[in-house]
């Protein structure tokens, strides 16, 4: 029988074993008291005291971040309460049936995301529904009608936006502004980026995946002619001060203005991921295939008066 401790902070799950949170979400973590912690792994106060003690002790945890002061009600005085990080340590230490149970779910999550790459909430998942099929919708939103992208791409691409859905929503109301943090000094030529692109080539016609068309240029200095307008300035100031912006100017100037006879996608994608390398923007680790994949199919299909909120949202991606 599940039982609850305090509706705003923890429920414990005494059959799987399974602790399921309610907190501080904001950092990704929750707190419990001594009382409640004891009830959890139903163990006596004093030995949670004495495991804190030696968790803290051993600096396993910091105890800064990890332990914090707060009111409740009918108290007079602050009452400690404790992360989830020193909750899981004490599960971890304590000898009692239910902690054992804990022990035994907690490995079955670790094997899980060990040998499958991920771990799912199930309970989770269910309450959230309606709020992942309306980011699926909202992704959807931003092609045309006969545009429809393959789920699988379109749920890398949430993941990717996940923290910043007020994103798509800025985006509708056309209000969507660029971010980047990445000012140092870029240097980007023309005949840099063919060379890159001349060498994705030649590895694609190894494996067989070019045509004799691909990235050939319709017309003579067009990828040229898209550098000069990513790195271009006035007055001593670049127009897309920051990499992210350049990293998203590129990819939209790649896709959208056709330079090639053939593989514009393939090659605006390649030159973003390329770009990214080379001026060594954190930001890329945040790209995936897949994402990667619907992102260049957006703003293939997008409209090109919505340019700015489209590179304003792959900047948001390279946050």
């Amino acid at each position: 029988m599940d039982k609850k401790i305090n509706r705003d902070i923890v429920i414990y799950q005494a059959k799987s074993g399974a602790i399921e949170l309610r907190g501080d979400f904001s950092k990704e973590t929750i707190w419990a008291t001594q009382a409640q912690i004891a009830n959890i792994f139903n163990i006596d106060r004093t030995v949670v005291t004495k495991h804190i003690s030696n968790i803290l002790k051993i600096k396993e945890v910091n105890s800064e971040s990890n332990v914090q002061k707060m009111h409740i009600p009918n108290s007079d005085k602050p009452v400690a309460f404790y992360s989830l990080d020193i909750i899981l340590s004490v599960g971890y230490r304590a000898n009692s049936v239910r902690a054992m149970q804990f022990r035994q779910w907690a490995t079955k999550i670790l094997h899980e995301h060990i040998t499958k790459g991920y771990t799912i909430n199930r309970r989770q998942i269910a309450k959230n529904y309606d709020v992942f099929m309306k980011s699926v919708g909202d992704i959807q939103a931003l092609l045309p009608e006969h545009i429809a992208l393959d789920p699988k791409n379109v749920l890398e691409l949430i993941k990717e936006f996940a923290s910043t859905w007020v994103s798509l929503d800025a985006y509708d109301k056309e209000k969507l502004t660029p971010i980047g943090t990445t000012k140092k000094a870029i240097k980007l030529s023309g005949i840099e980026l063919a060379k890159a692109i001349e060498n994705f080539k030649s590895e694609l016609n190894k494996k067989g995946e070019a045509s004799e068309i691909f990235a050939q240029e319709k017309e003579k200095g067009s990828i040229e002619g898209i550098v000069g307008n990513v790195m271009q300035s006035f007055a001593g100031k670049f127009l897309y001060p920051t990499g992210e912006e350049k990293a998203a100017h590129l990819l939209y100037f790649m896709v959208k203005n056709h330079p090639f006879v053939d593989g514009n996608k393939r090659s605006g994608a390649f030159a973003f991921v390329w770009f990214l390398r080379k001026i060594k923007l954190k930001g890329a680790r945040n790209i995936n295939p897949s994402a990667l994949t619907a992102l260049t199919l957006l703003i293939a299909e997008s409209d090109r008066t919505k340019k700015d909120q489209m590179t304003a949202l792959v900047t948001r991606m390279l946050k």
